[in-house]
């Protein structure tokens, strides 16, 4: 069912509105990543001394020249960890315009869905956002202890949370929330799953900027399926 719904998501990415989202997803997430890039440049240039002084060497200057050349290779690593909130910030902004795609075109025989109003789509996506950053800055922690399952621990952790909320925005237009939760309850393996599946993409570079629109379209279709099978 998960790689049968992330089949035919994969099958619409050219869709016009599909390319319009990537393109919007992608503008929005790069402008993201710069300013947190500046901002920490920033914080390195009012932090370090102008020089410092090495046992037998003496002073050294163009410290901060240093840490700003190696605050870019740093900020590119990070970026792997830091597009899973980003990805997350703009889920709920791109659902509607992706989710009506996936059933314009699969499910043209469906009633019209209640888009959520603006504001919640806003708070929601702020709020998750909130819980990712948390749990991934704690996990920061845990990954010198786990070697080699680092990346186990990153898709595991990142998966739940991303199937959970993918899954919620997407049911939520269509159902009231107390059968949301229920219906999450009831395929909690099956969202964790599609969630890592989702997760573990957000680890390659540019093809983590195509994730949350494969992911929303994903979780429709999986949606759809779960419906029909009753569950």
């Amino acid at each position: 069912m998960i790689f049968g719904a992330f089949a035919q998501a994969l099958g619409q990415l050219g869709d016009r509105r599909f390319r319009r989202v990537v393109l919007v997803g992608f503008l929005l997430a790069l402008a993201l990543l710069f300013a947190v890039y500046v901002l920490f440049l920033q914080a390195i240039w009012w932090l370090s001394p102008d020089t410092i002084d090495l046992p037998v060497i003496g002073p050294v200057s163009g410290v901060e020249t240093f840490l700003g050349w190696a605050s870019l290779f740093f900020m590119l690593g990070l970026s792997v960890f830091l597009m899973v909130p980003v990805a997350a910030a703009f889920t709920g902004l791109l659902l509607e315009d992706v989710a009506d795609a996936v059933e314009d075109r699969h499910y043209p025989a469906l009633p019209l869905a209640t888009p959520l109003p603006l504001a919640e789509s806003l708070r929601q996506s702020a709020n998750f956002l909130g819980v990712v950053i948390a749990v991934n800055a704690l996990a920061l922690l845990l990954y010198p202890f786990v070697g080699p399952g680092i990346p186990l621990v990153f898709w595991g952790l990142n998966g739940f949370l991303l199937g959970r909320e993918y899954f919620s925005l997407v049911a939520l237009r269509r159902l009231p929330p107390s059968e949301v939760k229920a219906m999450r309850r009831r395929n909690g393996w099956t969202l964790w799953a599609a969630g890592a599946l989702m997760a573990a993409p957000l680890s390659v570079p540019v093809l983590n900027l195509v994730i949350p629109v494969l992911g929303v379209a994903t979780f429709t279709h999986l949606y759809h399926r779960l419906a029909s099978a009753g569950r």
